[in-house]
Protein backbone atom coordinates (compact mmCIF):
# COMPACT_ATOMS: atom_id res chain seq x y z
CA UNK A 1 0.00 0.00 0.00
CA UNK A 2 1.58 3.64 -0.88
CA UNK A 3 0.02 5.14 1.89
CA UNK A 4 2.79 6.84 3.03
CA UNK A 5 3.60 7.69 -0.09
CA UNK A 6 1.26 7.75 3.00
CA UNK A 7 2.97 5.24 5.43
CA UNK A 8 0.16 5.49 6.47
CA UNK A 9 4.06 5.23 5.54
CA UNK A 10 -0.16 4.64 7.90
CA UNK A 11 0.91 4.11 7.75
CA UNK A 12 -1.22 4.37 8.13
CA UNK A 13 0.55 4.22 10.03
CA UNK A 14 3.43 5.96 10.77
CA UNK A 15 7.33 11.08 10.54
CA UNK A 16 14.06 16.99 12.32
CA UNK A 17 16.08 18.41 10.05
CA UNK A 18 17.19 21.86 10.35
CA UNK A 19 18.45 22.98 6.47
CA UNK A 20 14.46 21.94 5.39
CA UNK A 21 13.05 23.74 8.33
CA UNK A 22 13.13 27.25 8.04
CA UNK A 23 11.87 26.75 3.85
CA UNK A 24 8.95 24.43 5.69
CA UNK A 25 8.13 27.49 7.67
CA UNK A 26 8.12 30.16 5.10
CA UNK A 27 5.78 28.28 2.93
CA UNK A 28 3.54 26.93 5.58
CA UNK A 29 3.43 30.34 7.21
CA UNK A 30 1.78 32.06 4.10
CA UNK A 31 -1.23 29.17 3.72
CA UNK A 32 -1.53 28.52 7.64
CA UNK A 33 -4.47 29.92 9.62
CA UNK A 34 -3.76 31.05 13.08
CA UNK A 35 -3.01 28.27 15.37
CA UNK A 36 -6.49 26.84 16.94
CA UNK A 37 -6.89 24.24 19.76
CA UNK A 38 -8.71 21.24 18.52
CA UNK A 39 -10.55 18.14 19.93
CA UNK A 40 -11.60 15.76 17.32
CA UNK A 41 -12.81 12.15 17.70
CA UNK A 42 -11.88 9.40 16.09
CA UNK A 43 -13.16 9.96 12.32
CA UNK A 44 -12.74 13.79 12.45
CA UNK A 45 -10.78 15.10 10.42
CA UNK A 46 -9.48 15.93 6.45
CA UNK A 47 -10.48 12.27 5.47
CA UNK A 48 -8.64 11.58 2.31
CA UNK A 49 -8.28 8.44 -0.07
CA UNK A 50 -4.84 7.57 -1.94
CA UNK A 51 -5.35 7.73 -5.50
CA UNK A 52 -4.06 4.38 -7.04
CA UNK A 53 -0.85 4.71 -9.07
CA UNK A 54 0.90 3.01 -11.79
CA UNK A 55 0.98 -0.16 -11.12
CA UNK A 56 -1.62 -0.16 -8.57
CA UNK A 57 -4.89 1.87 -10.08
CA UNK A 58 -7.26 0.53 -7.30
CA UNK A 59 -7.74 3.17 -4.83
CA UNK A 60 -5.45 2.89 -1.65
CA UNK A 61 -6.60 3.43 2.44
CA UNK A 62 -8.05 6.25 3.97
CA UNK A 63 -6.36 7.98 5.86
CA UNK A 64 -7.36 11.53 8.25
CA UNK A 65 -5.20 14.31 8.65
CA UNK A 66 -5.77 15.76 11.82
CA UNK A 67 -3.31 18.55 13.10
CA UNK A 68 -1.42 20.25 10.50
CA UNK A 69 -0.94 23.81 9.06
CA UNK A 70 -3.91 23.97 7.31
CA UNK A 71 -6.36 22.06 9.78
CA UNK A 72 -4.96 23.70 12.86
CA UNK A 73 -2.59 26.28 11.95
CA UNK A 74 0.59 23.72 13.88
CA UNK A 75 3.75 25.25 12.40
CA UNK A 76 5.37 22.35 13.90
CA UNK A 77 3.65 19.48 13.94
CA UNK A 78 1.63 17.12 11.61
CA UNK A 79 -1.01 14.28 13.00
CA UNK A 80 -2.23 11.66 10.84
CA UNK A 81 -4.18 8.40 11.44
CA UNK A 82 -4.21 5.27 8.80
CA UNK A 83 -5.80 2.17 9.02
CA UNK A 84 -4.11 -0.44 6.48
CA UNK A 85 -6.34 -3.68 5.61
CA UNK A 86 -4.69 -7.13 6.62
CA UNK A 87 -1.74 -7.92 3.82
CA UNK A 88 -1.88 -4.23 3.80
CA UNK A 89 1.43 -1.91 3.71
CA UNK A 90 3.21 1.40 4.28
CA UNK A 91 5.89 1.07 1.14
CA UNK A 92 9.68 1.64 2.00
CA UNK A 93 9.91 5.77 2.27
CA UNK A 94 12.35 8.00 4.20
CA UNK A 95 11.36 11.48 5.24
CA UNK A 96 15.10 13.63 4.57
CA UNK A 97 13.92 16.71 6.92
CA UNK A 98 11.61 15.41 9.83
CA UNK A 99 11.36 12.94 12.70
CA UNK A 100 8.32 10.69 12.80
CA UNK A 101 6.76 8.67 15.76
CA UNK A 102 4.79 6.27 14.30
CA UNK A 103 2.12 4.29 17.48
CA UNK A 104 0.36 0.86 16.27
CA UNK A 105 -3.27 1.84 17.82
CA UNK A 106 -4.24 -2.18 16.97
CA UNK A 107 -2.82 -4.67 14.99
CA UNK A 108 0.31 -6.87 14.38
CA UNK A 109 2.89 -5.38 12.03
CA UNK A 110 6.52 -6.50 10.86
CA UNK A 111 8.47 -3.60 10.83
CA UNK A 112 11.80 -2.74 8.64
CA UNK A 113 13.44 0.12 10.54
CA UNK A 114 17.07 0.72 9.15
CA UNK A 115 18.57 -2.22 9.31
CA UNK A 116 16.66 -3.88 11.88
CA UNK A 117 12.92 -6.13 11.55
CA UNK A 118 10.73 -6.53 13.95
CA UNK A 119 7.18 -7.83 14.80
CA UNK A 120 5.38 -4.91 16.79
CA UNK A 121 1.67 -5.49 18.48
CA UNK A 122 -1.31 -3.06 19.41
CA UNK A 123 0.64 -0.32 21.11
CA UNK A 124 3.91 -0.07 20.07
CA UNK A 125 5.54 3.00 19.36
CA UNK A 126 8.34 3.31 16.71
CA UNK A 127 10.21 6.21 16.71
CA UNK A 128 11.79 6.94 13.02
CA UNK A 129 15.02 9.48 12.96
CA UNK A 130 14.56 11.79 9.92
CA UNK A 131 16.22 9.97 6.79
CA UNK A 132 16.05 6.43 8.07
CA UNK A 133 14.19 3.97 6.12
CA UNK A 134 11.17 2.91 7.23
CA UNK A 135 8.49 0.41 6.09
CA UNK A 136 5.32 -1.14 7.39
CA UNK A 137 3.52 -4.73 6.39
CA UNK A 138 -0.05 -5.26 8.69
CA UNK A 139 0.62 -9.26 9.22
CA UNK A 140 -2.27 -9.84 11.00
CA UNK A 141 -5.89 -10.71 10.21
CA UNK A 142 -7.39 -7.61 11.65
CA UNK A 143 -7.29 -3.82 10.39
CA UNK A 144 -4.10 -2.31 11.39
CA UNK A 145 -5.24 1.50 12.98
CA UNK A 146 -1.87 3.61 13.30
CA UNK A 147 -1.38 7.24 14.60
CA UNK A 148 1.53 9.33 12.20
CA UNK A 149 3.31 12.39 14.17
CA UNK A 150 6.12 14.28 12.46
CA UNK A 151 8.28 16.85 13.56
CA UNK A 152 8.16 19.16 11.00
CA UNK A 153 5.43 20.11 8.45
CA UNK A 154 5.74 19.19 4.57
CA UNK A 155 5.03 15.86 3.90
CA UNK A 156 1.04 15.95 4.38
CA UNK A 157 1.17 17.90 1.64
CA UNK A 158 2.45 14.89 -0.25
CA UNK A 159 -0.79 13.05 1.42
CA UNK A 160 -3.10 15.15 0.12
CA UNK A 161 -1.18 15.33 -3.77
CA UNK A 162 -1.51 11.56 -3.83
CA UNK A 163 -5.59 11.36 -2.42
CA UNK A 164 -8.52 12.67 -2.80
CA UNK A 165 -10.82 14.18 -0.34
CA UNK A 166 -13.31 11.24 0.75
CA UNK A 167 -16.27 11.03 -1.26
CA UNK A 168 -14.45 13.03 -4.49
CA UNK A 169 -13.96 10.99 -7.33
CA UNK A 170 -10.88 8.95 -7.31
CA UNK A 171 -9.10 9.33 -10.90
CA UNK A 172 -5.42 7.16 -10.12
CA UNK A 173 -2.31 9.06 -10.96
CA UNK A 174 -0.99 8.67 -14.04
CA UNK A 175 3.42 7.75 -14.62
CA UNK A 176 3.29 11.74 -15.44
CA UNK A 177 1.34 12.89 -12.50
CA UNK A 178 3.27 10.68 -10.00
CA UNK A 179 6.45 11.74 -11.25
CA UNK A 180 6.11 15.57 -10.65
CA UNK A 181 4.71 15.00 -7.15
CA UNK A 182 7.65 12.59 -6.10
CA UNK A 183 10.26 15.52 -7.76
CA UNK A 184 8.23 18.21 -6.07
CA UNK A 185 7.90 16.66 -2.38
CA UNK A 186 11.25 14.76 -2.44
CA UNK A 187 12.58 16.65 0.35
CA UNK A 188 9.18 15.18 2.37
CA UNK A 189 9.56 12.35 1.39
CA UNK A 190 11.61 9.54 -0.81
CA UNK A 191 10.24 5.93 -1.74
CA UNK A 192 12.20 3.11 -2.66
CA UNK A 193 11.80 2.02 -5.89
CA UNK A 194 10.32 -1.75 -5.65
Amino acid sequence: MRIARLSIAVCAVLMCGSATAPRAQMAHSTTAVKPTPLILEKNEGERRVVRGWPGHPDPGETFILKVDPKNSGSLHLVLLTADIKPGGAIDAHRHPGSDEILYLVNGTARVHLGDAVRVVYSGATVFIPANTWISVDNIGSEVMSTVAIFSTPGFEEFMRDTSAREGEKNVPLTEAENAAIEKMHSHDGIYKVP
